[in-house]
């Protein structure tokens, strides 16, 4: 298996390819730019030489001179001259003038009106041509000159070779420094690796160094401290979870093997078996109601735990939650009225899950209202949520307290929550099924004033009318 390449590796392959295109395109650019910078000077040249070539046969027919033109141009061209590159016909085609280097080199007469540029090699000597035609008076007269390119294309010629030459090296040295670039410009990437590697489940307080730069690798590094925090928490509520878990069923269970080993001590008799039995029962569906209450927290971290979510009536929930409210206020003499008069809404949710979260609410204040206390479960709407709240005058929670209240197995008043059956995880619970709905739940307690739970929950609106909602106050 062919072993990828370092991010390094590729930086400098793609510098390598992007330098080696900007190269390449510059020298096709420049080769053209110079080879037309040439050409348009050497044309301008000879359009300059064929107008005065022109101007003076002009100047001879109009003044009645044809027949010394032979003379004229052989004058004009410098006579003797075998670099002078010019030739002039009439309308036969019979030559008036045509200098040595031209008639050695044997170019034949334009044939069209119009002016031409070409460049050709003639015997051997590349030349640049302007051949053109010219009326004078109603006479004909076929013009050309040329310039030779043999020292234009030699220049080129070198100019290339430079390139072929020099581009290499440049696009060496290049990727050279762009691999040292990308080294030093990778190095702190590597530290950020270096000190994430070193961090593990020993360590995971430790935080990698961010630098104030201002650039992606600042974001990267604060980034990634970020998932380290939320990791480190995450960790912790696993450990403390477990810890707290093992804690809340070693009592039980110690509980449990206790009364047996005492039971087996000695013969007993069959009503003494059974109050032991009976114990143990009541122990056993106190820790299984502990273990379930485990697995579901469990299964609501892992996203295991799916709620059933359908459109349901909140006054069906209420009326069974109340019902069973009531039954365990009167068990222990406390007042209990039911005011939830909006709770007709309908919600999207789990009614099971529901009913479960108000029943948590109304039996933590069942077990920590006093006898002759009073509950009070109203509700309203508010927007487009439902704000259920459920009211005791009970012994209140303190400043201290509220801020933990729905952490799993905290517990008010350890003793207390002993002797009730508590282990701290219902409040917990209860928070998750309101967030699980799109909910929240909050709390508004002072000692010996009482406690307000009040749990919002958003109102299915395609199942409401638009003028049955209230604006919040």
């Amino acid at each position: 298996m062919i072993k990828p390449l370092s991010l390094r590796a590729r930086l400098t392959a793609w510098y390598f390819a992007v330098v080696a295109l900007s190269f390449l395109s510059l020298s096709v650019v420049a080769l053209y730019g110079m080879n037309r910078s040439i050409v348009g000077a050497v044309d301008s040249e000879l359009q300059d030489r064929a107008k005065a070539i022109r101007a003076l046969i002009e100047h001879m027919v109009r003044s009645g001179r044809s027949a010394e033109l032979s003379e004229e141009l052989r004058e004009h061209s410098g006579l003797g001259s075998t670099t002078a590159l010019m030739q002039v016909a009439d309308a036969e085609g019979r030559w008036l003038y045509r200098s040595r280097a031209l008639r050695e080199h044997a170019i034949p007469a334009p044939q069209k009106a119009d002016s031409t540029l070409s460049t050709g090699r003639f015997s051997g000597l590349p030349l640049r041509v302007r051949s053109e035609r010219a009326s004078i008076d109603g006479q004909w007269f076929s013009i050309q000159v040329a310039a030779p390119m043999q020292e234009f294309q030699e220049a080129t010629d070198k100019f290339r070779w430079l390139l072929m030459l020099a581009v290499p090296f440049l696009l060496l040295v290049a990727t050279a420094g762009g691999y040292f670039l990308s080294r030093r410009a990778l190095a702190p990437v590597q530290k950020v690796i270096d000190a994430a590697e070193a961090i593990d489940a020993h360590n995971l307080s430790s935080r990698l160094t961010v630098p104030r730069t201002g650039d992606e690798l600042q974001r990267l590094s604060e980034t990634l401290n970020d998932m380290l925090s939320r990791i480190e928490r995450a960790f912790d509520r696993v450990a403390q979870f477990t810890a707290d878990a093992s804690h809340e069923l070693r009592t039980p269970l110690a509980v449990l093997r206790t009364r047996t080993e005492v039971a087996l001590r000695k013969p007993r008799s069959a009503s003494e078996y059974r109050e032991v039995l009976e114990r143990l029962l009541q122990g056993l569906e106190r820790t299984s109601d502990l273990v379930e209450r485990l697995m579901l927290l469990a299964r609501a971290d892992s996203g295991d735990q799916i709620l059933q979510r359908e459109p349901v009536q909140l006054s069906a929930i209420l009326t069974s939650v109340c019902e069973q409210g009531a039954t365990l206020a009167a068990a222990k003499g406390l007042r209990f009225r039911n005011e939830s008069g909006a709770a007709s809404v309908p919600v999207k949710g789990d009614a099971d899950f529901l009913e479960r979260l108000f029943l948590i609410v109304i039996d933590n204040a069942v077990k920590f209202t006093p006898p002759h206390g009073e509950i009070v479960v109203s509700s309203q709407l508010v927007g487009d949520s439902v704000v259920l709240a459920v009211r005791d005058n009970g012994i209140g929670i303190s400043e201290v307290d509220l801020p933990n209240l729905f952490e799993r197995f905290y517990r008010v008043d350890k003793a207390r929550s002993r002797e009730s059956g508590g282990a701290g995880l219902g409040l917990a619970i209860g928070r998750w099924i309101a967030e699980a709905h799109g909910g929240a739940i909050e709390v508004e307690s002072a000692p010996g004033l009482g406690t307000v739970f009040r749990i919002r929950l958003p109102v299915d609106t395609s199942g409401l009318a638009p003028d049955t909602r209230v604006a919040a106050s």
